[in-house]
């Protein structure tokens, strides 16, 4: 029941399902937008019921489950210590699953709260409180007490992740006001403008304060530990990890730009997002030298290719950014489908990438089992590549159609007529995606039934690197 790193490989087990699942709600959501009569009458498969299942369902129970799965095993490795209590994360794990199911019963029926990345109902939003709040203080006691004194980058980052996403997460969905309106106290201050300025502090912050900084310590134990090379600098982590606390909570507000919030409050989130190119070089020129005369080590590790070209993609992620805070370029790109590519640019092509490499670590190392198919992973890798490509390149030309034509005056319905190709290049990119979570599926079961077994797999240590 406490067996070594259980927990972890549990995690990993519900995340690679919840992938699954979470994208086949997108690939029905993207026909819809082909054929807007496919499955007409049927409410709980409309698309506005859809799209909050698939984000939730990527977002919380694939990347979220994942992310903490990873963490489960790298805390130990890195402090020497077993995991405080494997049985309590085991615990949380079902609860977890438990609500993600509730997540797409009620979000079915058309119960959300309609906040953006928020639409969980709030019973749900107390238990993710609670749930998150359990990780961290499991992931924290195992650090307090580890027998390597040093913290290195990964712990930084994970302890960083772990504390502020219960934080972020109880802000931005206002867990304290269960009422929308009626006798609540709260309803006046949280209606219009002031609830869409909660909502993306939490927005960006979701994204900024724990799957970025969750993401880079996943990066920054793979990388020095397949490469066998130690981390370039640790200075160098330490300043893109202050750096990004500094300034992430502060760019929300440039989702707002075109609305009547305060214009300090707007100058602050575009100062912000480009004093992002801090972190953001700082990381990728760390992990970038750490590859220093390993860059051919891509084509033979599996949980490197999925990593660096997750670092590539994050590169671009966060050019767009800066960019897409500036007025000018935001009136052209606001409420279109380019910010939904940017979206997918950030989660699939950067997050989902990294988190694909770690568990083609992690399992293996924790099992003592190679991976049953390489090959099937390298075509997973290839079709979850050029899915993502089409999804983002598709959505992105459709967001600069839609911005250019809006701002020629023309109304909406008259648009639509001319997006539908690239509404059909998103749905068959999408088609490769789920195809590639399936195969992740697959292979991670055929692994656990009867992955080759290995006398010793003992890697070298992250701790022994200075990751």
């Amino acid at each position: 029941m406490n067996e070594e790193y259980s927990a972890a490989r549990s995690w990993i087990y519900s995340s690679a399902v919840w992938l699954a699942v979470g994208t086949s709600f997108a690939m029905i959501a993207a026909t819809e937008m082909v054929f807007p009569d496919f499955l007409g009458g049927v409410s709980f498969l409309e698309f506005g019921r859809l799209r909050p299942i698939h984000v939730n369902g990527v977002t919380f129970f694939w990347l979220s489950m994942a992310y903490y799965g990873a963490f489960f095993y790298i805390v130990p490795k890195l402090t020497g210590r077993a995991l405080w209590s494997e049985n309590l994360a085991k615990i949380v794990m079902w609860a977890w699953n438990f609500l993600g199911i509730f997540m797409v019963i009620t979000l079915m029926a058309g119960m959300t709260q309609g906040r953006e990345y928020a639409e969980m109902i709030w019973p749900i939003d107390i238990f993710v409180a609670i749930a998150t709040s359990l990780n961290a203080f499991n992931i924290l006691m195992t650090i307090s007490q580890r027998a390597e004194k040093k913290i290195y980058a990964s712990l930084w980052y994970i302890m960083g992740a772990v504390v502020w996403l219960p934080i972020v997460y109880a802000i931005g969905n206002v867990i304290w006001s269960p009422l929308a309106g009626g006798d609540n106290p709260f309803a006046g201050s949280l209606a219009g403008i002031n609830d869409a300025t909660w909502n993306w502090f939490y927005g960006h912050n979701i994204l900024g304060l724990w799957f970025t900084p969750g993401g880079a310590a996943l990066v920054y134990y793979i990388v020095p530990v397949v490469t066998r090379t130690p981390l370039y600098s640790h200075i160098l982590s330490l300043v893109a990890f202050w750096s990004l606390a500094l300034f992430y909570p502060l760019v929300g507000q440039h989702h707002l730009l075109s609305t009547p919030t305060p214009g300090w409050l707007k100058t602050v989130a575009t100062v912000a997002s480009i004093g992002l190119f801090v972190p953001v070089i700082t990381f990728l020129t760390n992990i970038w030298m750490t590859m220093r005369g390993n860059w051919g080590r891509i084509y033979a590790s599996l949980p490197l290719k999925y990593v660096i070209v997750g670092t590539v993609f994050y590169f671009v992620t966060c050019i767009q950014g800066p960019f897409q805070a500036i007025q000018s370029f935001n009136r052209l790109v606001h409420f279109t489908n380019w910010i939904v590519g940017h979206a997918h640019l950030a989660l699939l092509g950067t997050m989902t990438m990294w988190v694909m490499g770690a568990i083609y670590y992690i399992i293996p190392v924790t099992l003592k089992r190679r991976i049953w198919s390489p090959g099937l992973c390298e075509i997973q890798f290839w079709l979850v590549t050029g899915g993502f490509l089409l999804i983002m390149i598709s959505l992105q030309i459709v967001g600069l159609i839609q911005g250019a034509m809006w701002l020629n005056g023309e109304t909406v319905y008259k648009t639509v007529s001319s997006l539908k190709p690239f509404f059909m290049m998103r749905a068959f990119g999408g088609a490769l995606v789920v195809i590639g979570g399936y195969i992740q599926l697959y292979n991670i079961y055929k692994t656990v039934r009867s992955g080759p077994k290995v006398d010793s797999f003992v890697p070298q240590t992250a701790a022994e690197v200075g990751a």
